[in-house]
């Protein structure tokens, strides 16, 4: 990965990592005595809630023993002893203040911007149950439900327990990348030397010695050594890359074999996993369509919930059942929340994103990954997406009585000495066909035309067209076949000159990526129509789109002209994924419905993308699909499971049934509630099932 991925947005702390999922599931406190409102950091407020929880099923025990209701069901009768009428409303009254905090300060909180949701709820069925239970104790009232309101609360605080851990978990991967930094760096002294220095006190400039086994403390470029290194950690490519001097590495990756000596250029909050931590943590918390429509069930859940409760206590109070119409109306409140709605979307998303990361796929924008299930064509920037962005050696070809090796000897010795790209691609192709090279002398460049220079005793010349044109030179006949079908892909030709005469030519094209024709073939098979957009000449493009089957061609495209080509196909009806890297894709990539950038290309286009592949594979496209499908099939059940088994579960809080004499507890509402947080929770958690493997582009998404 280059600077591209190096200079982006400063990160959170490490301890911030594992911030909110998102604000819908959090009751909206900023209060530090709110444990449920912040959650900045879940493995915290998951152990408060596991302390409140045990420490509340402690107090609930008396309280359920000496209940009549419970004697008279089970058939016993509790001690008795003075003063053991107060059991209940002490130790409810503790519970309720204890236990009960979260809830209470939490829709303390959702009152005020007035975004009503589960935390109103519970609060509201809490108190309702306690105010009713304590004018009971005090003779002012029939109900008493201190049992009911001690175990109502106890199954909430379980349930919110369960979801701390389960976000904290789905979360752990931004922990985990935070955990790869080493603490501490070899230094190179300026007598060189070395000194063990907090990884915090380096310095852009300084210059670090990563021996064999260890990670790299910072980003930064390789000023002496060569070695393989695992970005597995950067990319989700298991194969360790080999990385030389001038060659860049980041932060947290392996040395596998070999020590470096790398001159850091970026620390702390600049270095590329800093930047992922903070994609990952963004995405996360940005909230996606269906977030929104999970909000506005909850919303509207509110609403109906006291609705229905209102009607509820009306209609028993009318039939002369006061008593039976306060415990219908706080079982419906109980049954109501929409605890598990607020958790459906974040845990999912939460999940996923830092699933993707881990594999090189990493998310800005949560609705970029929402709409990629819908994405219908998928438009591909052609050089450096598809294509290598580099020239190689195509093909060649010889005059008669020149032998291939003997032509390639000459030319790659010519160019030995020339930093053109086009000179480098020929000098490493004949290197490794040929071996070594002899040397050569008196070289030449010839601006516009090529280089010359001495080999073995003759003059040896290599250009383009233009060469030909200034010695008055004509490509020999039996070249001509081949000289054809190379103009007709419109491959660079570079003519080989040896004391006058031409004896060979070489073809250069920009290669196709190996793994390019598998994405555009697995897009297809999934029905997805494959384009291809490219400035160069049609001809060329056409010779790409050949080769990989492409459905459309769209050449010579001004950059200025990108993004038209995505509104055009977005007029046809069609949802567009845009493919690029470069400068001149940006605007493309914003117009498009979902913007993917190659990890390798610039800021402009990586900040214009709402997805990012770290490594430069196009396979990574069919993945991103694959997972936003899986994705969201999540959430489509965890909104069912959440808010659907209202539609049975609230007539039933009502007591619709009462009269066959089929009545819901208020205790068992909370059960039926937490059970559906529990099985959201359950559900979200098989997402880690899924196989997101971006280099064979299997992924196996559990339904």
């Amino acid at each position: 990965m280059n600077e591209a991925h190096t200079r982006r947005q400063s990160t959170a702390a490490a301890d911030d990592a594992a911030a909110e999922a998102d604000d819908s599931h959090r009751g909206h406190a900023s209060d530090p005595s709110n444990d449920h409102g912040d959650h900045g950091d879940h493995g915290d407020h998951a152990a408060q809630f596991r302390d409140r929880f045990w420490l509340t099923l402690v107090l609930s025990v008396p309280v359920v023993i000496w209940a009549p209701m419970i004697q008279d069901w089970f058939g016993y009768t509790a001690p008795q002893f003075p003063g053991d009428e107060l059991i209940a409303p002490i130790l409810g009254t503790i519970i309720f203040f204890y236990g009960g905090w979260p809830f209470l300060t939490g829709a303390k909180d959702e009152a005020r911007p007035w975004q009503p949701g589960m935390m109103m709820l519970i609060a509201m069925a809490i108190t309702v149950a306690y105010v009713a239970s304590l004018a009971t104790s005090l003779g002012l009232f029939d109900t008493q439900i201190w049992w009911e309101l001690a175990l109502l609360i106890a199954i909430m605080l379980l349930g919110h327990w369960i979801e701390m851990r389960a976000v904290g978990q789905a979360q752990g991967a931004l922990s985990a990348l935070a955990e790869m930094m080493p603490d501490e760096a070899e230094r190179v002294t300026d007598d060189g030397e070395t000194e063990t220095v907090k990884v915090t006190a380096l310095e852009v400039g300084d210059v670090v010695l990563v021996r064999p086994g260890a990670r790299v403390p910072a980003d930064g470029e390789i000023v002496e050594g060569a070695a393989d290194v695992d970005e597995s950690m950067i990319t989700g490519e298991s194969t360790p890359v080999s990385r030389g001097e001038g060659e860049r590495v980041v932060a947290a990756t392996v040395v596998a074999d070999s020590s470096l000596r790398v001159k850091v250029d970026a620390v702390g909050d600049d270095t590329a996993l800093a930047g992922i931590q903070k994609m990952v943590e963004d995405a996360q918390e940005s909230k996606s369509k269906t977030q929104r429509l999970a909000d506005r069930t909850a919303a509207l859940l509110f609403y109906v919930a006291v609705a229905v409760a209102a009607i509820t206590a009306i209609v028993w109070a009318l039939t002369g059942q006061p008593d039976f119409a306060i415990n219908r109306s706080v079982t419906v409140l109980v049954i109501a929340c929409p605890h598990a709605l607020g958790l459906a979307i974040p845990l999912v998303t939460a999940i996923s994103t830092s699933k993707s990361a881990s594999s090189g796929i990493l998310v800005k924008d949560r609705l970029a990954l929402e709409a990629m299930r819908r994405v219908d064509t998928v438009l591909f920037d052609k050089t450096g997406t598809l294509t290598l962005g580099e020239h190689k050696v195509a093909d060649t070809a010889v005059t008669d009585g020149v032998e291939l090796d003997e032509m390639l000897r000459l030319a790659g010795a010519v160019e030995a000495d020339s930093e053109h790209p086009l000179a480098r691609a020929i000098h490493a192709h004949a290197r490794e066909q040929v071996g070594e090279l002899p040397s050569a002398g008196a070289f030449e460049s010839m601006t516009g035309r090529g280089v010359q220079a001495e080999v073995d005793g003759t003059t040896v010349a290599v250009g383009g067209p233009a060469l030909l044109d200034d010695r008055e030179l004509a490509a020999p006949d039996d070249l001509d076949e081949h000289l054809d079908a190379w103009r007709e892909r419109g491959a660079a030709i570079l003519y080989v000159v040896r004391d006058g005469s031409v004896i060979g030519a070489l073809a250069l094209e920009d290669q196709v990526r190996e793994v390019s024709r598998e994405a555009i073939d697995r897009l297809h098979r999934a029905n997805v129509t494959v384009a291809m957009i490219t400035g160069d000449a049609q001809q060329v493009a056409d010779a790409v789109a050949a080769e990989l089957d492409i459905d459309e061609v769209f050449a010579e495209v001004l950059p200025e002209d990108k993004d038209k080509k995505v509104a055009e196909l977005q007029d046809q009806g069609r949802s567009v994924a845009m493919v690029g890297d470069g400068i001149n894709d940006a605007p493309a990539l914003a117009r498009a419905d979902v913007g993917i950038a190659i990890g390798a290309g610039t800021d402009v286009a990586i900040e214009s993308a709402g997805i990012i592949l770290a490594a430069d594979d196009p396979r990574g496209v069919v993945a991103i699909r694959d997972l936003s499908q899986a994705t969201y099939r999540k959430m489509v059940q965890n909104l069912w499971w959440a808010a659907g088994y209202n539609i049975v579960a609230l007539p039933l809080a009502a007591g619709i049934l009462a009269p066959w004499g089929i009545i819901l507890p208020i205790a068992v509402g909370a059960i039926l509630m937490s059970t559906s947080t529990v099985v959201v929770a359950l559900n979200a958690q098989l997402l880690r099932r899924v196989e997101l493997n971006v280099g064979d582009g299997e992924l196996a998404a559990a339904s």
